[in-house]
């Protein structure tokens, strides 16, 4: 049994990989699943793992300067890094929609009470007269029929 790795072929598989990821994320943009602004940093570590992939000494020069002895090391923290970013994103967007929502809560509930307020002013004003004779439709801007 031979116990050796073929560095090369662990190269092309880690190109090919970083090459399907890059597609994958074209594609959701491309289809709209993904937004453009939402996907600059999918972009980017993309790209970071497909030169990484393609520059052998791409991670020992990195872990040399973070100071990490073990080079593959250095690539989880380069995906943690990257996890971590993603994941701040993610909670600005999340935190910018929720605040959104409130306000369109808050919108509604207005507008509820507004619409309750006028059905209620006119039941009380026009209880005998019918709607069409006075005259509320056309000053809510309804067409009669």
């Amino acid at each position: 049994m031979n116990n050796t790795v073929n560095i090369d072929i662990i190269q092309y598989i880690a190109i090919l990989g970083s090459v399907v990821f890059l597609v994958f994320i074209i594609e959701l943009v491309r289809k709209k699943t993904l937004k453009e602004a939402y996907s600059l940093l999918w972009f980017f570590f993309a790209l970071l793992f497909f030169c990484l992939s393609i520059w052998r000494q791409g991670l020992e020069v990195f872990s040399r300067l973070v100071g990490i002895a073990y080079p593959p090391a250095a690539l989880f923290l380069v995906l943690l890094l990257a996890l971590f970013f993603i994941l701040i994103q993610f909670s600005v967007i999340i935190s910018g929609l929720s605040e959104h929502n409130k306000t369109l809560v808050q919108e509604m509930g207005l507008m509820k009470l507004e619409v309750e307020t006028l059905k209620n002013m006119i039941k009380s004003k026009h209880r005998t007269q019918p709607i069409k004779k006075s005259g509320l439709l056309k000053k809510a801007g309804v067409r009669e029929k």
